[in-house]
């Protein structure tokens, strides 16, 4: 970042001296003001529930403009990297901040090939769940626990150590995801395959079995990189900030992205896609398309109580660029699956109908966002409704643990510790327990 040319200069009403705060440009996107002074100069706070104004880090990962719907890893459209480049190489540029070329793809994908058993210890860990634990419960105890299996590489503060560790946490989340799957579904486990692409492997993880051979289909496999990479990272969301927090007192990057993973699971963050299924299956149970209409003059509704899910997002006021591209894998998925006719695809679409026509929704810029289209296509697929939030996990890695090498390659990253506005009881004193 650089210095700005203007400084902001705040006053005060009751005549205290007003303070000069630097301003600083970043390479896109608003100037932000410096407080870090304020504090010491005035005795005062800023006040900002949810950070909604509030830059808490410089980074050079993620960029994205809300009003005009793009999406930039470091620099590059989330559109040309989904339609050029495939899941590893939007790694390797998370990661190190550019594309491989053909050589240096060989070599990042073979890094990570090498990575994608986890110790044998964990089929053990694994039976302590009930067979009907949610998969994001069974995902936070997982992740966490890879700390207790590679100690040569928890020192988040050397460099060799977080790479290790990033290469293994991208590496071993489809193994683990299909292990939290399988053992929900009582089936035998799947050892990862070298051979097969990274998308590839996770789908023969998860849907393979001892008894006969599975062959990936390739529509799904492009499919299921494309939802990798349209996940991947999202500037400084819930998670990525709940990873960056956590990674800030100098915790290891297992239990870090550990926090990131029990952050997403939240149902207005990584929950949302599973949220949307279960929006449109209750539609249907009440009785499919007829009801649409009447569903959505509900949603109009403040007093209903009914939420519209899959509409609208908290940072782009305009179309999500990851919905457009995953409505076309959709499309190439289910007719792939010969389920153009599948009721709650036609749902979806008569949903989006009057989304996109309907005033009330159009005024409001409620769009759909790629969690409702990335809903219908992991169930085409076969991915149960629970398992789409630890499918993000999986997706998302790479952003969070992107992010946190950054943090603590920053020099001017400290702990973080964020201020209150104390609304509670002054100093009291303790009465007798007779006198209360």
């Amino acid at each position: 970042m650089k210095l700005a040319d203007n400084k902001a200069t705040l006053s005060f009403s009751n005549g205290s001296p007003s303070v000069d705060l630097p301003v600083y440009h970043g390479n896109v996107g608003p100037d932000v003001v410096d407080i870090r002074k304020l504090y010491a100069q005035t005795g005062m706070f800023t006040y900002d529930p949810g950070f909604l104004s509030t830059a808490s880090c410089q980074s050079a990962i993620t960029y994205i403009d809300g009003d005009k719907g793009e999406l930039l890893y470091r620099g590059y459209p989330i559109e040309q990297l989904a339609t050029n480049c495939d899941f590893m190489e939007t790694c390797h540029l998370l990661l190190y901040g550019n594309l491989p070329n053909a050589a240096g793809k060989v070599e990042f994908t073979h890094r990570v090939t090498q990575h994608t058993m986890v110790n044998e210890q964990m089929q053990f860990f694994l039976r302590g769940f009930r067979r009907d634990a949610h998969p994001m419960a069974i995902m936070t105890g997982l992740v966490g626990a890879l700390s207790a299996f590679y100690h040569d590489s928890t020192d988040i503060t050397n460099p060799e150590h977080r790479d290790i560790s990033a290469i293994r946490l991208i590496a071993k989340m489809p193994t683990l995801v299909a292990m939290a799957y399988k053992y929900t579904v009582g089936q035998p486990y799947m050892y990862p395959k070298n051979e097969l692409s990274y998308a590839g492997n996770f789908l023969h993880m998860m849907f393979a079995t001892p008894c006969e051979p599975y062959v990936v289909n390739p529509v799904i496999e492009r499919a299921m990189d494309r939802i990798f990479t349209l996940h991947a990272d999202h500037e400084q969301n819930a998670s990525t900030s709940t990873v960056r927090l956590c990674g800030s007192s100098g915790t290891n990057p297992f239990a870090a992205i550990a926090a990131g993973v029990a952050c997403l699971w939240g149902p207005a963050h990584g929950g949302a896609n599973e949220a949307c299924l279960n929006m449109l299956e209750d539609i249907q149970r009440m009785g499919g398309i007829s009801k649409v209409g009447e569903f959505m003059e509900k949603v109009k509704d403040k007093n209903s109580g009914v939420k519209l899910m899959g509409f609208g997002h908290r940072v782009y006021k305009n179309y999500d660029p990851r919905a457009k591209l995953m409505q076309e894998t959709c499309k190439e998925v289910l007719a792939e699956l010969g389920l153009e006719n599948d009721p709650l695809f036609k749902l979806a679409m008569a949903l989006e109908k009057i989304a996109l026509e309907d005033d009330y929704f159009v005024q409001r810029k409620l769009y759909p966002n790629v969690d409702f289209y990335s809903g219908i296509v992991q169930r085409a697929i076969g991915i149960p409704v629970p398992l789409f939030t630890a499918v993000f996990a999986l997706a998302r890695t790479v952003g969070w643990i992107a992010q946190l090498n950054e943090m603590i390659g920053d020099p001017e990253y400290k702990i973080g510790r964020p201020r209150q506005l104390f609304t509670g009881a002054v100093r009291r004193d303790v009465a007798p327990i007779g006198q209360r």
